[in-house]
């Protein structure tokens, strides 16, 4: 007997980075030592803190039971409490907060959840690609807009053209980027919330990488800016600033009208998280060592960072510097696309990148490096790059 899938399932894109993870896989059962650097998954263990409240809420019966739909109370006013604190942002968590089974889900459903079939959401080109499972999930139409070196890979609002931003009901941004490393201002985030006013499209600010910038600046947050949460919300996910990937845990804050719309389609797919991850989840959020452990983990990518940019511009790759996230963003040499470049690094060098054009139309002529490995294989990678002598 055989069944066959929706319709609707047939309109989601391809997995291009199956694709990727198949050519590794490949050539590490051939024998080979391939130094993978197209990944995005955070290397290093959850902070011992967080680990050991996570133990001690989980031997406790009393997170055993259903969790409230929407979330623990105490959940919604710890995220309000570390938005306060962080960055001056007055968040009510009864209206104002929604708790997710990590980022993605929200990202994923929000089109599903307020746009209706035919409506335009606008994507940022490069971006991150399940925003286009979103769209689809959605069913409805995307436009993208270009993020471009000239620009500090932040959108030109005054280039979108008029008939684009009149039709459009969401946009989607992203910063710190993946894939770019670059990060928002504070005065763009002003001119994005005057540009949203005027032509009334609500602002999804994806903040996954929220704490991981560089050179001792903090990312900036949209919920900072006078208006953000009147025109959009803000997603924040522990994946990256606590190494906690694999727990799935996140929240939105923001707009009432999102925010419920987001509660309300989370009804009737989930009854929230596990209580002992939601519990742990405040303690990551609260206890003394938050702090300190947060600034180990930017030092470590910082680190990494520095060892990747100077090896490379040793051998004449020069680098869009990433200022945040964990991610560099390379150009490609001449002659070859993302992909053919990206393919003859993992047959030539067993060097694995992930092709810029995953990300978009306009991430072609990229190769996105993952900064997830110890800077001496960083530097290793860089060395057998080098050896192909293809920038010299």
């Amino acid at each position: 007997m055989e069944f066959q899938q929706s319709k609707l399932l047939d309109t989601l894109p391809k997995q291009f980075f199956a694709n990727l993870v198949a050519k590794v896989n490949a050539k590490v059962a051939e024998g080979v030592d391939v130094i993978n650097l197209g990944q995005g998954n955070p290397d290093k263990p959850t902070p011992e803190y967080i680990v050991k409240s996570a133990q001690k809420w989980v031997a406790d019966p009393k997170t055993h039971k259903y969790s409230p739909f929407q979330g623990l109370p105490e959940f919604k006013q710890a995220a309000a409490d570390f938005y306060q604190e962080k960055y001056g942002a007055h968040l009510d968590p009864n209206t104002e907060v929604a708790i997710l089974g990590g980022s993605k889900i929200g990202l994923v459903e929000l089109p599903w959840a307020l746009m209706n079939p035919g409506d335009t959401l606008l994507l940022p080109d490069p971006g991150y690609p399940d925003y286009w499972s979103g769209a689809a999930l959605g069913e409805v139409k995307f436009e993208t807009f270009p993020l471009l070196a000239e620009n500090d890979f932040l959108p030109d609002l005054d280039k979108i053209p008029e008939a684009t931003a009149q039709r459009a009901k969401f946009m989607y941004l992203n910063y710190p980027n993946n894939p770019t490393g670059a990060v928002a201002t504070k005065e763009f985030y002003v001119k994005l919330v005057e540009w949203a006013k005027k032509y009334h499209v609500g602002i999804i600010s994806d903040f996954a990488y929220g704490a991981l910038g560089f050179d001792d600046q903090a990312p900036v947050s949209f919920m900072e800016t006078p208006g953000a949460k009147e025109v959009g919300v803000e997603f924040y996910t522990y994946s990256k600033t606590f190494n906690m990937a694999g727990w799935r845990i996140a929240f939105a804050v923001g707009n009432t009208d999102i925010i419920h719309a987001l509660n309300l389609i989370q009804d009737h797919l989930f009854v929230s998280l596990f209580p002992a991850l939601q519990y742990a989840a405040i303690d990551a959020l609260k206890k003394p060592e938050r702090d300190a452990e947060i600034k180990k983990i930017v030092h470590r990518y910082e680190k990494r960072r520095n060892a990747f940019v100077q090896a490379a511009e040793k051998i004449g790759w020069h680098a869009y510097v990433p200022k945040g996230t964990f991610y560099a963003w390379m150009p490609v040499p001449k002659g070859f696309t993302s992909e053919t470049f990206a393919d003859l690094l993992l047959d030539k060098a067993g060097v694995a990148v992930a092709p810029g054009n995953g990300f978009g139309e306009h991430g072609e002529g990229y190769v996105r490096i993952g900064l997830l490995i110890k800077p001496k294989r960083l530097v290793e990678a860089v060395e057998r790059i080098e050896k192909l002598h293809l920038f010299n």
